[in-house]
């Protein structure tokens, strides 16, 4: 096929239908479907830039892309009480990653930016709240696109942030006292991370191995009807929790974003479902103010 091809609208919309589909067939999460589509109008357009077609072919194509459903469901936003269960079921299998979990779950990390945490980035007292310096994230990739396919980790900024910008969160008591056992029984690896996989030099720890415990975790702790739920599925949905936790608990939903690395907007919208509450207080002030005529 030659570049003048893609001139072909049919063609291109054929393109477009491609990129909405994974490698099984199936739809694809439509923010993955939006980033595709920004990577091929990109390319077209640089054609366009060297004079190799006339026209950007997109620009002539109706395509509409998948909606895409950002909320978080309600139904995946585990309780603290649930929180405990599964962190129990993990220590009893796997102890050295209890800390990872509970730092998802009480500080709202990414599984990324806890996979990258290093010991010299918290403040844990013997008593009371803590701090953590979040510096970085660690993302696996994919095998064939590092340069050493033994280590498919890459060490990048926080998401949506520069490379030297850092974000500070508070760990609460039960999160600094789960840091600090976990130093005191395990140490930190070679680099300073706080969690690494077992053996094998101390390497980096893989969301392969984090997420079978997880699963394990939940099979373990929830009953069957909870098991077939979205409840706590995935580990970042640990993160889903903690946000949803902050936002119920009253915390200005400026505070929380700060905390939790997003935009204002980005919050409200994604976590507009699980704020618990608020149609009653709501209710209620409405009530009053017109008591007040």
């Amino acid at each position: 096929m030659k570049l003048t091809d893609l001139t072909d609208a049919a063609l291109i919309r054929k393109a477009l239908d491609m990129l909405a589909l994974r490698i099984d067939g199936k739809a694809a999460a439509a923010n993955t479907v939006a980033r595709k589509r920004a990577v091929f109008y990109g390319a077209l357009r640089y054609a366009v830039e060297l004079r190799l077609i006339d026209a950007h072919p997109m620009d002539f194509v109706q395509w509409s892309a998948p909606k895409s459903t950002e909320e978080v469901d309600r139904r995946s936003v585990i309780s603290p009480p649930q929180a405990l269960t599964l962190l129990t079921a993990v220590s009893s299998k796997s102890p050295r990653l209890v800390a990872f979990f509970a730092c998802l779950y009480y500080s709202a990390l990414r599984p990324a930016e806890a996979l990258h945490l290093r010991e010299e980035e918290g403040e844990l007292p013997e008593d009371g709240w803590g701090v953590l310096r979040l510096t970085g994230s660690t993302q696996h990739v994919g095998e064939n696109w590092g340069d050493d396919s033994t280590d498919m980790r890459e060490d990048r900024e926080l998401k949506h942030r520069a490379k030297t910008a850092t974000r500070i969160v508070p760990a609460p008591p039960i999160l600094v006292r789960a840091l600090r056992w976990h130093l005191a029984e395990f140490g930190a690896g070679s680099d300073g991370r706080l969690f690494v996989r077992q053996g094998y030099g101390g390497g980096p720890l893989s969301k392969e191995t984090y997420s079978r415990v997880w699963r394990q975790a939940r099979k373990d702790a929830l009953t069957p009807t909870q098991q077939r739920s979205p409840l706590g599925k995935v580990p970042y949905q640990l993160r889903h929790a903690a946000v949803s936790l902050w936002l119920n608990a009253g915390v200005p939903a400026t505070q929380v974003a700060e905390w939790a690395g997003h935009s204002v907007h980005v919050l409200l919208k994604v976590y507009a479902k699980c704020i618990d509450g608020q149609d009653e207080a709501a209710r209620r002030r409405i009530a009053e103010a017109l008591e007040a005529l």
